[in-house]
């Protein structure tokens, strides 16, 4: 069944999509603002993420946290927000009947929150605990310092959540100030996706935000590729094992070679099949976890291996991690693997579409940060055009052992250990 939706622009700028699926309980609610982290300035790294927890925290309607959270749940639904680099979405899903309430909520939350300090100094310590969480987890904590390395120190590399520190310093002005700069509805999607219509959405939608003033948006500073972090960073702690992550820069969200380096993810380490899951596990015994993955801002990205490995395998494992890397741009990927790899890429995509809630996600980040949604099928077309060719190109294009950089939290950590061991 082919997925449709259908999108109006409200006269002050606010775009809102819909995407019907008759046969659902569900309501989904998605509300994209185009502001993350790498739009802050330096002093208020993080302030995004915080005004995100703290639009929970009340409106005139709704006083309290609870009030808001039991609108949602009280009808059974859920609700959350989260935020990254380029933008925060708020959503809840609901039953569809209770539809209104839920588009009212998110209305209410976006404009009316009091952001009241006595409400943001007692959720601060929430935020720093959040923050102090992810250090103590060491694969996140790999995972941050990998895109630090890559990107540097740029608003591109800074963390989503800042730092402790930082949290510290920010008051209801700075939050203010931030809302009046980013918060104006050009920069806005609502994509609500479940058993409604357009028409629905539209008469109950427009009225709760016909009124937002318009302005402008400030420009984001561009990502330079000339800018990086250390080429090996590492974290030395008591921890049973370490947790390895390797990256490489890539390129930004709409490059034209995009689905061949989906492919050649999937070739080396997306699933139990791959390269790298064979060789590193099945085969060498050298970790439990190993994969590959991307993620892209709008003019770069990160191309990355993690795995979690014995401290006394450690070098061993970045070796043969980047020994099947460098296969890739070597030898050309034999037809039947490239296939089986179209097949788990397109299975595991249309797979990922099946709910409401995918479906809202996905039309509402696609709108907001491309301008244009792509249709399900054509996306597969483009997975299933790519050839092996394409995948050497794209792999020659972006591995280069110059540009590699690593990521360690583990026992006894050294780098010059490590160093000629990042040879690609």
């Amino acid at each position: 069944m082919a997925i449709t939706w259908e999108q109006s622009t409200l006269p002050n700028g606010l775009r809102i999509v819909t995407t019907p699926i008759p046969t659902t309980q569900a309501a989904s609610v998605n509300l994209f603002v185009g502001v993350g982290s790498r739009s802050e300035p330096q002093r208020l790294n993080g302030i995004t993420h915080f005004l995100e927890h703290m639009v929970f925290k009340g409106t005139e309607r709704r006083p309290d946290a609870v009030m808001i959270a039991q609108e949602i749940e009280g009808a059974g639904g859920t609700l959350n927000a989260y935020t990254n680099k380029e933008f925060t979405c708020y959503w809840n899903i609901v039953p569809f009947d209770r539809l209104p309430v839920a588009l009212d909520v998110t209305a209410d939350m976006l404009l009316h929150s009091k952001l009241e300090q006595e409400e943001i100094d007692r959720e601060r310590t929430v935020v720093q605990q959040e923050l102090k969480r992810n250090h103590d987890n060491p694969q996140a904590w790999a995972g941050r310092l990998i895109g630090t390395a890559v990107y540097g120190e740029q608003p591109s590399g800074w963390d989503v959540g800042g730092s402790v520190e930082l949290v510290n310093g920010m008051n209801r002005p700075d939050f203010l100030e931030h809302i009046g700069q980013w918060y104006h509805p050009s920069n806005i999607v609502l994509s609500v996706a479940g058993n409604v219509t357009h028409a629905q959405v539209m008469d109950i939608a427009e009225p709760l935000f016909r009124d937002m003033p318009a302005g402008d948006i400030p420009s984001v500073l561009p990502y330079d590729p000339e800018v990086t972090g250390p080429r090996i960073a590492c974290d030395s702690r008591a921890v049973d094992q370490c947790s390895v992550y390797i990256g490489l820069p890539i390129f930004g969200r709409d490059d034209p070679e995009r689905f061949a380096l989906r492919i050649m993810n999937d070739v080396l380490g997306a699933g139990m099949s791959s390269r790298l899951f064979r060789e590193v596990r099945e085969r060498r015994g050298l970790a439990y976890s190993v994969s590959s993955g991307y993620g892209f801002l709008a003019d770069a990205g990160v191309f990355t291996i993690s795995a979690g490995v014995d401290r006394d395998r450690l070098v061993e494992t970045v070796r043969v991690c980047l020994d099947e890397t460098g296969k890739l741009a070597s030898d050309i990927v034999p037809e039947d693997e490239l296939r089986k790899a179209k097949d788990h890429s397109i299975g595991r995509y249309r797979l990922s579409q099946e709910t409401a809630h995918s479906l809202g996600q996905r039309h509402g980040e696609l709108l907001l940060t491309r301008g244009y949604i792509e249709t399900i099928e054509s996306v597969v077309d483009r997975i299933e055009a790519v050839t092996a060719d394409d995948v050497q190109r794209i792999a020659r294009r972006v591995l280069h052992g110059e540009k590699l950089h690593l990521s360690v939290v583990g026992p006894d950590l050294d780098e010059a250990e490590l160093e000629p061991a990042l040879v690609l």
